[in-house]
């Protein structure tokens, strides 16, 4: 029995593979480097860890024990595995079976849209930050709002669609300014304090946590999703030159600034904004216009660096977008999707009909998330909903290596089951506070009960899906 199972598990790596050979090969291993930092370090996840106040440190400390070190190794050990287009998803997909792999690429894949039709909220509100306090009102506006969703979407479409030979280049060129800018204001404290206009700075002050629901609740969000995303560059191993190799350097040289860059930039942001008065949507334009007030040249500085941390929003919105559009198109080749998923760009060699889906759908959902509801809200909706799919995805990453029968091939030594109960157990602590908002909302128990029905609903729409999809299809390997 091992022997036939373990020969379809070849047979199915196989033809993934020859599947994959029709793609453009364009990453190379600094390209998954600036990707993996891109994909993890995610600026909005700032403002949350200020919510935690002085604590923050040893949160973030706990963060990447109990999370990201174990993320690391499992997402390096399998992809070592199963260097495959599709990441995660196929990951799923060979270890147990088709159907929790297509739960893990719909989870996954709602994540991306629910994240990405933030992109118009985000860019409205940093222009706002780098126009100066006169245009306060602009970001009010939900026509300009709309407006600029709309523009923003198609400019993601574009770089989806003419491939990653462009598309690495917005990713490599954001992913190194968000490192500078985030640099640049880790360091603005330690220059005030020795110009005497700080009166004290400690950066690295370790003050134990409350023992709250709602400091468990900013733990389980900085945890998950500030800490996520390294499994994410693997969707494109089918266009990496070397996925096996390249993606595990690319994680150990990263975790550890990424790190850095997570408590250093947390600890700048509250030596200027209080946890009650930040800024969920852009605490660091927040941040840095507090930082350089007064000074003559921050009219120029300010607007600069906030436009360059904008280009990080553009470039992980440009990364996910055209990852995600990978995931039907692999689902396609499942037989799980209909093959018009699967067609591609005759030069360009992307899924041009799954890109065209993918944006109309972010599209709607942009339209549909900003009605009713305030821009902070509407923000926090949108990121607690995403990351929350992200979440269920991400309990399947970790269950792997738990839960995988041996003849799939997948047999993680006891350090890494470790690691993986862990992650599994942070994971699912972040799933079942996702419903506990940390900023001012209209009614706390309209909020959960709307993120409840959603997380529901848009999981058993995808079990329907599934169910469709698959008729007629030879029945799914079984775990």
């Amino acid at each position: 029995m091992a022997t036939s199972v373990s020969a379809e598990f070849a047979a199915k790596e196989a033809h993934l593979e020859t599947r994959s050979s029709a793609l453009r090969k364009e990453l190379g291993f600094l390209d998954l480097v600036l990707a993996s930092i891109l994909l993890v370090v995610i600026p909005d996840f700032f403002g949350t860890a200020v919510k935690a106040g002085p604590a923050h440190v040893v949160l973030w400390l706990f963060a990447i024990l109990l999370f990201f070190i174990p993320q690391a190794f499992v997402v390096a050990h399998l992809n070592r595995l199963m260097p495959l287009e599709g990441g995660l998803y196929e990951w799923t997909r060979l270890a147990f079976n088709d159907r929790l792999g297509f739960l893990v690429a719909w989870n996954l894949w709602l994540y991306v849209v629910l994240y990405v039709a933030s992109a118009g909220l985000v860019t409205v509100n940093y222009m706002a930050y780098a126009l100066g306090p006169a245009a306060s009102a602009v970001a009010a506006n939900r026509w300009i709002v709309l407006v600029a969703s709309v523009v923003m979407i198609g400019v993601l479409m574009l770089i989806a669609r003419l491939g990653l030979r462009i598309g690495k280049w917005v990713t490599n060129a954001g992913s190194f300014l968000t490192v500078l800018v985030i640099a640049l204001l880790a360091l603005t404290p330690f220059l005030q304090r020795w110009r005497g206009s700080l009166a004290a700075y400690h950066p690295l002050h370790l003050v134990a946590p409350p023992l709250t629901l709602f400091s468990v609740s900013v733990f389980s969000k900085m945890t998950f999703g500030a800490l996520c995303g390294f499994e994410y560059a693997a969707i494109f191993a089918g266009e990496s030159r070397n996925p096996a190799r390249h993606l595990k350097r690319a994680i150990l040289i990263t975790a550890p600034l990424i790190a850095l860059l997570y408590i250093l930039g947390t600890s700048a942001v509250l030596a200027y904004v209080s946890p009650d008065s930040i800024d969920v949507i852009g605490p660091i334009p927040q941040a840095l216009s507090r930082a350089f007030a007064g000074l003559g040249f921050a009219r120029f500085l300010i607007p600069l660096a906030i436009l360059l941390l904008f280009t990080n929003y553009l470039s992980t919105f440009a990364l996910n977008f055209s990852a995600n559009s990978r995931l039907p198109m692999v689902a396609g080749w499942d037989h799980l999707l209909p093959e018009w998923f699967t067609r591609l760009h005759t030069k360009h060699k992307t899924p041009v009909n799954s890109i065209l889906f993918l944006g109309a759908l972010t599209i709607a959902t942009s339209v549909v998330v900003l009605a009713g509801v305030g821009d902070q809200e509407a923000f926090e909706l949108l990121q607690i909903w995403g990351f929350t799919f992200y979440g269920l995805a991400y309990l399947a990453l970790f269950a792997i290596p738990l839960f995988a029968r041996k003849e799939r091939g997948i047999r993680p030594g006891v350090w890494l089951r470790l690691g993986a109960s862990s992650g599994f157990l942070v994971t699912l602590l972040f799933v079942l506070l996702s419903v506990f908002p940390i900023i001012s909302v209209k009614s706390e128990s309209a909020y959960a009960i709307k993120t409840s029905a959603v997380l529901i609903g848009a999981n058993a729409l995808g079990l329907l899906l599934y169910r469709l999809g698959s008729r007629g299809q030879p029945p799914a390997n079984v775990a």
